[in-house]
């Protein structure tokens, strides 16, 4: 259409969901990044309360101050990072977060340095608003995670932001703490932001997470609570950064949403507030799940590097098209590593968001395609 914005005219619908749509009935659907869990029953009730109390309207555009004040406490004690509650902005989930956070800050030409494999939004976004994505090839070698001397070697004056997700999507890699100081300390020096998507943080096995906002005021920092929470519908997130940068943000997120959902803001409210259960019993469970695809997917043969974080698994495979073909006609669903990026060629992303049970018959249709 000749008519529509010439910004969308490289911009491709998701693979993820497209493979989804392929799906038969019957399959079982490794392509999904969505907990199988019920959203814990002390946030559900918080929110049934704001309804009978009738919370349901307009918020301060920032989010409602007592979210706000737990999510500067909880950033303190658990990020080292020192936000003020006004520089904080609660957010229709991480997505809106990263969205309005490149409207603030990218100019046409600009550059950002986006992981590789990584994330599809963030190639797509960076599009949106007429930047440059460079993507920073991630090694195998490496653990896939992102390196200073990844980096280095591709900043240019052109450079204004680089993007990190540790733990990874789509490959549970997780960054130690020394790549990530110092990323974010030569970024702070050349005067580069790093815009951190943290949202796999508490889902980590063995190893602990690290917040480049800890090391760097430059530092943009992006959260949410569908992963920890299994509050996906719920599409509530979060970010912080410097004050003049998040009265930036802010003008995006006036003009574009307003405000989160009010309803959805209590349940955050109570997720933070409440008993962590559910959360350890959660991570606990996924990393069950990871020990039998890790076991088993060994067992046949399939290469790859174990996960340290997320729910993901991405195994190295000859033609990931035909793999992922084969194993749609044996009802298991998965992502072709393409889907995330050139240095994903050759994957496929498999989760393991799902049951148990499902997992051990997914695994048992998968015993014998070609890989």
């Amino acid at each position: 259409m000749r008519d529509t914005a010439y910004r969308l005219k490289d911009i491709e619908l998701s693979q993820i969901r497209k493979m989804f749509e392929m799906a038969r009935a019957d399959a079982i659907n490794l392509g999904l990044g969505e907990p199988d869990f019920d959203t814990p029953w002390h946030i559900r009730e918080a929110v049934i309360e704001a309804l009978k109390e009738g919370f349901t309207h307009y918020t301060p555009n920032q989010g409602i101050m007592e979210l706000r004040e737990a999510l500067a406490d909880k950033l303190k004690k658990e990020n080292n990072i020192q936000a003020h509650p006004e520089e904080i902005i609660v957010t229709v989930g991480a997505s809106e977060a990263l969205f309005m956070s490149m409207q603030a800050l990218i100019n046409p030409a600009d550059e950002v340095l986006i992981p590789d494999p990584g994330f599809l939004t963030y190639e797509a976004i960076v599009k949106i608003c007429e930047g440059k994505p460079i993507p920073v090839p991630l090694k195998a070698e490496n653990d896939y995670a992102m390196t200073l001397d990844d980096v280095e070697e591709l900043i240019t004056p052109k450079t204004k932001a680089i993007i990190l997700n540790s733990p990874s999507n789509p490959t549970g890699s997780v960054m130690e703490k020394e790549e990530i100081k110092g990323i974010a300390q030569f970024s702070q020096d050349k005067g580069i932001y790093l815009i951190s998507d943290e949202v796999y943080e508490k889902i980590i096995y063995g190893v602990k997470h690290y917040s480049p906002g800890e090391f760097s005021d430059k530092t943009i920092t992006i959260n949410g609570f569908s992963k920890t929470y299994a509050m996906t519908g719920f599409r509530i997130g979060y970010t912080t950064a410097s004050q003049d940068l998040i009265d930036e943000m802010l003008k995006v997120h006036q003009y574009n949403t307003a405000c989160a959902t009010s309803i959805s803001q209590r349940g955050a409210l109570s997720a933070l507030e409440g008993p962590q259960d559910s959360v350890e019993e959660m991570r606990s469970e996924f990393k069950r799940r990871r020990d039998l695809m890790v076991t088993r997917l060994k067992e046949m043969g399939w290469e790859f590097n174990t996960p340290q974080g997320a729910f993901y698994i991405f195994p190295q495979v000859s033609d990931s098209q035909k793999v992922v073909n084969q194993a749609l006609e044996n009802k298991v669903v998965m992502v072709p590593g393409a889907a995330f990026g050139q240095h994903g060629e050759n994957h496929v992303r498999m989760s393991y968001a799902n049951a148990y049970e499902e997992l051990e018959t997914a695994l048992d249709r998968l015993e014998n395609i070609e890989i």
